[in-house]
């Protein structure tokens, strides 16, 4: 049994790796997320996580960031929209991604015009949900930067998501505290890819995200500074890059008004 459970995550990875430049790694999937570095998380310290669902299944992170507002990654969304975007959901209010909290069914996606799957930039998007988030202290609205803003080397950050951890498969979300880094420091040779004004780089070898965390939100306190994007394709070396909200806000705006 575990012969083949090695051998059907090998072929997870592979199928991932031939979607994107060699050795750049989107991060979403449905069975094998996880923190590096990190411990378990309680949704009432980070109330605007979100669990996305496409039929049923774990898809990926996201965020609250309106009464009928979700921000998440480009990629996460970008393969599966109209007519599909009614099978895609969210779970708010729970720290179980599988369970509780409230389920609410997602109306309209919108992703970003320019996002490149290639390159990974203007790794947006935001979806509209059918009625409205249940605010409370369990679930709540993250805030914003303001348009233009680039936080600075060295500003403490907090990254959450679900998966399975290096040794132990969990249900239950997970965070890691990290920095943010020099754009240099996620520019990775082998992937091909170019670290823009539009990404942002942080944590480091040990401390960060991997398979499944995409569209979790990077936080500086309640402040939504990045939407986790991709990484070199190894989970221990290095950071993460991000969706830099700051950049990206007046697009944000432009859709939903926020």
């Amino acid at each position: 049994m575990a012969g083949i459970q090695v051998a059907v995550l090998c072929l997870l990875l592979a199928a991932q790796l031939q979607l994107v430049t060699p050795r750049a790694v989107r991060l979403r999937t449905r069975a094998h997320g996880r923190i590096i570095g990190g411990s378990e998380a309680s949704i009432e310290d980070y109330p605007w996580m979100l669990a996305l669902k496409y039929a049923g299944s774990q898809q990926c992170g996201a965020s609250i960031i309106g009464t009928e507002w979700v921000l998440t990654a480009a990629h996460c969304v970008s393969y599966y929209r109209a007519p599909y975007q009614s099978l895609y959901s969210v779970r708010a209010g729970s720290s179980d991604r599988s369970s509780g909290g409230v389920v609410l069914d997602v109306a309209e996606v919108y992703v970003h015009e320019q996002h490149d799957s290639i390159s990974g930039d203007y790794d947006i998007a935001v979806m509209r949900v059918n009625g409205s988030f249940p605010l409370g202290p369990n679930v709540a609205i993250v805030n914003l930067p303001e348009d233009g803003y680039d936080p600075a080397a060295g500003v403490a950050v907090t990254v959450t998501g679900w998966g399975t951890t290096e040794t132990t498969e969990t249900r239950i979300l997970r965070k890691v505290d990290i920095v943010v880094r020099d754009r240099s420091a996620c520019n990775f040779p082998s992937t091909g890819r170019e670290v823009t004004p539009r990404m942002l780089c942080a944590g480091e070898s040990g401390e960060s995200v991997c398979y499944g965390d995409s569209g979790g939100p990077l936080v500086s306190g309640s402040t939504q500074l990045g939407i986790a994007s991709w990484i070199s394709g190894y989970c221990l070396r290095g950071g993460g890059v991000y969706a830099n909200v700051g950049n990206l806000r007046s697009w944000i705006t432009g859709v939903t008004g926020i």
